[in-house]
């Protein structure tokens, strides 16, 4: 689950190819709107508990039997596309994401990640942090936000997908452990974070939340 919006959830459908090995996250992964309410006894308790981050296991169905239009359908008339309902739940893993808009100050590394970025010409940066002990901790992405864009708001809807950097570190570390994502954008703008911390409820994990959140 994404995250939620008014009466709805915001699912993300991970049954997609493998992440490439390129830097940009890759196309495929489904943004669906889901009713949050409406559900009875255990079922609505477990869609209430829900928290933006957690991977779950579902079954869907749709007022008319069929999956929702495309997403430019949706786009053009959201309040005219009946929403798709929980039939089943089951909570696979309880990752987090947290969103923030105008922060500041931005943590040191992410200023750094992007002042390098800038440097070498690039639209994003990356790189692998670490603790006091020199352990890797977290993982970190800087995207250049240009124009009008709204990054921040597409990686918060799904149009711009998380998973794949999420999965790029599982890839990563060899585990599919509850990983803790934020993202951020500083008061200044300019570009967006991406912060992966390796432990969900770790010292760096609960450090960025008991900043910013």
């Amino acid at each position: 689950m994404l995250d939620r919006d008014g009466d709805a959830l915001v699912f993300v459908d991970l049954d997609t190819p493998d992440p490439g090995p390129g830097p940009v996250p890759d196309e495929g992964f489904e943004p669906l709107r889901v009713a949050a309410g409406g559900y009875d006894g255990d079922l609505a308790d477990a869609v209430a508990d829900l928290d933006p981050g957690y991977v779950v296991e579902a079954t869907l169905r749709w007022p008319d039997g069929e999956p929702a239009s495309t997403d430019a359908d949706r786009a053009d008339s959201p309040a005219s596309t009946p929403l798709a309902r929980v039939d089943s739940l089951s909570v696979e893993r309880r990752s987090s994401y947290r969103f923030a808009d105008g922060v500041e100050p931005m943590f040191e590394a992410a200023r750094d990640a992007w002042r390098d970025a800038r440097a070498a010409g690039e639209g994003m940066g990356s790189r692998v942090t670490r603790d006091t002990d020199g352990e890797p901790n977290g993982a970190l992405y800087v995207f250049a936000e240009a124009g009008a864009r709204d990054l921040l708001g597409e990686f918060r809807s799904g149009t711009t997908p998380l998973e794949p950097l999420v999965e790029r570190v599982n890839d990563d570390l060899d585990d599919d452990g509850p990983r803790a994502v934020f993202v951020l954008r500083p008061a200044d703008g300019g570009y967006v974070a991406v912060y992966i911390a390796f432990e969900a409820d770790g010292l760096l994990a609960r450090t960025v939340r008991d900043t910013y959140f």
